[in-house]
């Protein structure tokens, strides 16, 4: 098994396939063998000796099942991934079966990449989470089989909110408000953003988007939405809080790493994108009692956190559809999908199986599973993020009112949209 593990996150690699005919991959090339089947597989489990354990024991358990069939699971980096599998895609040397998020299926989707998986889990189809599959869909085909599923939730620290005199932690927009005074004379911040570049927007302004009623898409694709007064909202409410100093000034150069953040440092007294992951380096950094997983945070209109699947997608030009097929049927039992959540931290994306967690959080996170949107995904999803970024900088900084950044925002992003049909 290949191995690479170093953590990054990558834009969507928006290649038209056709341009790389000529390109070549020298990793996972596909066996023409019809016993053989390679899958490309990234460090979804944190610890690199945990990770390669874990596949080795897949590998091993699946040709015990398949008797005849040859299972290699490649190891990749998550560096240049999109890039890296859109060029294997278009060499036609790309792996059987590869590991896929929903931002990913409809670019590959739309050139031909990828082939429907319906077949695989047509037994298992009804118990997977109906969100889970709506996630992985595209053009009413399943485009990858789901394996785990993440979450996110609220996270407060409760020795700030007893130093502000809160007793019950704010699990509404109305709510914050109300306890940013209290906590603001108790010299707290309220609540932790990430306004840098590098934040993805799904894990900042995109769920208070959401908590309003807004899109960021309208029906068709081709067009923006978040200029809306759902989006207005949403952003008047950050900027509102940013002003007041209730949320931190930090805020502009945060990105998605929990350690780095005023909430990790308890300089602010809750987050709402948090992970299972950053509750448990809380617990560690501030001491056990003092933290709180609450339920998804709820806005005017709904209570929606951010929390996608990761699954299997077969590879169109496949030497071995069947092979492949099988592989993400074995992935996709109950078996396996307790045995990859206990092994990576995830959650379960089928309703009829429950992931062992040893986490004292567990019981939380999972019932924010009920509230999870995997995001919007579209070709020039990571595009968007780029061009509306900036804008609630200026919103924050003051530079634009909400009004102004959301509608240069929403300009960009229709030109960028117009630009691609």
């Amino acid at each position: 098994m290949k191995t690479g593990f170093k953590r990054a996150t990558v834009p969507l690699a928006l290649l038209t396939l056709t341009a790389l005919t000529a390109a070549g991959c020298a990793d996972g090339d596909s066996g023409s063998a019809a016993n053989k089947v390679t899958v490309w597989m990234y460090p979804v489990i944190m610890d690199p000796k945990a990770n390669a354990a874990y596949w080795d024991s897949i590998e091993k358990g699946f040709e015990a099942a398949q008797k005849g069939l040859d299972l290699t699971i490649e190891q990749l980096p998550w560096e240049n991934r999109d890039q890296k599998l859109a060029t294997a895609f278009g060499s036609g040397k790309g792996p059987d079966v590869v590991l896929l998020g929903p931002d990913q299926i409809p670019q590959f989707q739309a050139n031909g990449a990828v082939q429907p998986v319906d077949r695989a889990i047509e037994k298992s189809r009804s118990a997977f989470r109906p969100a889970a599959l709506d996630a992985m869909t595209q053009d009413g085909k399943v485009y990858a089989a789901p394996i785990y599923h993440t979450v996110t939730s609220t996270l407060y620290n409760k020795k700030l909110l007893d130093k502000a005199g809160i007793e019950e932690p704010p699990a509404t927009w109305d709510a914050l408000r109300a306890a940013a005074p209290k906590l603001k004379q108790a010299g707290v911040a309220t609540l932790d953003y990430s306004a840098s570049n590098e934040a993805s927007l799904n894990m900042s302004f995109y769920p208070l988007l959401w908590q309003a009623g807004g899109r960021v898409f309208d029906d068709s694709g081709k067009k923006t939405a978040f200029n809306s007064p759902e989006g207005v909202e949403a952003l008047t409410f950050l900027v509102d809080l940013y002003k007041s100093g209730s949320v931190p000034r930090s805020a502009l150069t945060n990105a998605n790493l929990f350690t780095d953040h005023a909430l990790g440092k308890e300089q602010v007294a809750m987050g709402y994108t948090n992970t299972p992951s950053d509750a448990a380096l809380a617990e560690k950094t501030w001491g056990k009692g003092n933290v709180i997983v609450g339920p998804a945070l709820a806005g005017p209109k709904k209570q929606v956190c951010f929390g996608m699947p990761g699954g299997l997608g077969i590879n169109a030009r496949t030497k071995n559809l069947a092979g492949a097929e099988k592989f993400i049927a074995y992935m996709t039992e109950p078996a396996q999908i307790a045995s990859m959540g206990k092994a990576g931290g995830f959650f379960s994306p089928r309703t009829d199986v429950s992931v062992p967690h040893e986490s004292a959080f567990a019981k939380e996170y999972e019932a924010a599973l009920a509230h999870t949107f995997p995001g919007e995904p579209h070709p020039a999803a990571r595009q968007l993020m780029a061009l509306i970024t900036p804008e609630i900088q200026a919103a924050l900084t003051g530079k634009k009112t909400p009004e102004q950044a959301l509608e240069a925002a929403a300009k960009e992003g229709d030109d960028l949209l117009a630009r691609q049909r």
